[in-house]
């Protein structure tokens, strides 16, 4: 596929893509097995050093931090992909129904954006978790919904661009119908655009989960999280810093490597920089 050897010629898509590819084989495999039950306490190896038995160390109440961290990713990834899922029925239906109806709708469609977009989505969540309790369903639906607009915002500006295109023009006066100049035309040219908007997404996700569980509004204590994992050790972290590193580390790296995802694929997927690159 010329779009992955694309992606794969960058060193950076191609360490992004190998990093969340063991994500996602660590989250399959923790659902069945980890090295220690992530839940396990034993107050007589607290705080143990790093070591074969204990990769990261342990907790103040025994716990591998290993484990837990190694069955968190199921956590994020899970968060990740469902916020994303929805930021993208969010984002698509809004902006294929502005495309689609008449100038008045999409102004309406515009201002709904812009008001939904001032309020930031880490509020949203917390407000939601208020009324209806933290839990990751939460979490999923304010950063897909919040997120879902900003990729409507822009890639409604995408589209009015488009639209004005000659060959777009060129396919309304042949008689091509709104529904055929959507999916032949407007999607097509505004999907690196998209692309880059929902690796955002999942990545926001991430930190507005990890984020959320710290503060205690996002997963529950029977629900490895990293960020619950920085909650508890966030005491300790003068006297043991060391423990906080694993879980923090595994934040940065993962929304790095979704950022850097979306980037490639951006360059890979977008027609235009292939032609510039032959005509060099």
């Amino acid at each position: 596929m010329t779009w992955l050897r694309e992606l794969f010629r960058r060193p950076a898509g191609a360490a992004a893509s190998v990093w969340l590819l063991l994500l996602v084989v660590s989250a399959i495999v923790s659902s069945f097995w980890t090295p220690i039950d992530p839940f396990t306490t034993d107050p007589y190896h607290a705080w143990a050093a790093p070591s074969p038995k204990h990769l990261f160390g342990t907790d103040g109440i025994g716990r591998d931090i290993f484990s837990y961290v190694f069955a968190a990713t199921r956590t994020s990834l899970l968060v990740a992909v469902s916020a994303g899922v929805l930021a993208s029925l969010v984002g698509i239906g809004l902006s294929a129904f502005g495309s689609l109806t008449s100038r008045w709708v999409r102004d309406s469609i515009a201002v709904l954006i812009d008001i939904l977009i001032a309020f930031p989505t880490i509020l949203i969540a917390m407000l939601l978790a208020s009324i209806l309790g933290g839990s990751l369903f939460v979490v999923v639906v304010a950063t897909g919904i919040g997120y879902g607009v900003n990729i409507a915002r822009v890639s409604r500006a995408e589209i009015r661009r488009v639209r004005r295109t000659d060959y777009v023009l060129a396919a309304r006066a042949s008689g091509v119908g709104p529904g055929g100049i959507l999916l032949r035309h407007l999607l097509p040219n505004v999907a690196p655009t998209f692309i880059v908007q929902l690796s955002l997404a999942m990545a926001t996700s991430i930190l507005a989960e990890a984020g959320l569980s710290y503060l205690g509004y996002g997963a529950s204590a029977q629900t490895a999280s990293w960020g619950r994992l920085l909650n508890d050790l966030q005491n300790y972290i003068s006297i043991h810093p060391l423990s906080v590193v694993w879980p923090g580390l595994a934040i940065t790296l993962t929304v790095l490597a979704f950022n850097l995802l979306g980037d490639g694929l951006r360059d890979a997927t977008d027609p235009r920089l292939r032609v510039r690159r032959r005509t060099r």
